[in-house]
């Protein structure tokens, strides 16, 4: 029975913040609201406590000289810098200048830099795809050719071409087949949501 509760409870907000999207009425969208804001709280508090964890993982292995010391202490160097300029007496929180500054100056450079990695990594993965003549492989590899030329900053009329054609692509073809992954995904959920709330498991099939 208590594995039905969190399920059933997913289904019914679902089902109401439907509603809310489909039907005007002002009774329905304060319950959507509401809604939304618990879920929000929710997420805050998971959160919270998530980097409560880390902070107190990375303590635990300093504390105990285990792992990787330069790695927790820049961690909790990190999420001290952050907390400092964001909860110091007269700050501004989130949109403290100092807060917007670290992020610009240390978040926005080192997410910068694993994109960089993860291009890198990507071409190497592309090459030995592509190596192994896999017709998936190449077909993906000549998509993803095609779309960074679409998107090359090229001025004048054939750069205008290219971008009304790279705008098309991403919203025609490319936005259908991720509107229909997450419909899929949706679906699934649903269906596994209401086989738990039944109680349907592989032995009943």
């Amino acid at each position: 029975m208590r594995r039905a509760v969190i399920p059933a409870l997913v289904i019914v907000i679902g089902v109401l913040l439907l509603a809310d999207l489909l039907i005007a009425n002002d009774s329905l969208r304060s319950v959507a609201d509401l809604l939304v804001d618990a879920a929000i709280l929710v997420a805050t508090g998971a959160a919270l406590a998530g980097v409560a964890s880390l902070a107190s993982r990375r303590a635990g292995d300093l504390w105990r000289r285990r792992g990787d010391p330069v790695g927790a202490t820049g961690v909790l160097a990190g999420m001290a810098l952050i907390l400092v300029a964001g909860l110091r007496p007269g700050a501004e929180g989130a949109e403290d200048p100092a807060v917007g500054w670290l992020v610009a100056a240390l978040l926005v450079p080192i997410g910068a830099t694993l994109f960089g990695l993860l291009f890198v990594t990507t071409l190497a993965a592309a090459r030995r795809s592509v190596a192994m003549r896999g017709r998936e492989a190449v077909l993906v590899v000549g998509i993803a050719i095609v779309v960074l030329v679409l998107l090359l900053p090229i001025g004048g009329v054939a750069g205008d071409r290219l971008a009304g054609a790279a705008g098309w692509a991403l919203s025609i073809p490319i936005g259908g087949v991720f509107r229909g992954m997450l419909i899929g995904v949706a679906i699934l959920a649903a269906v596994l949501a209401a086989r738990t709330m039944l109680g349907i498991g592989a032995a009943d099939e």
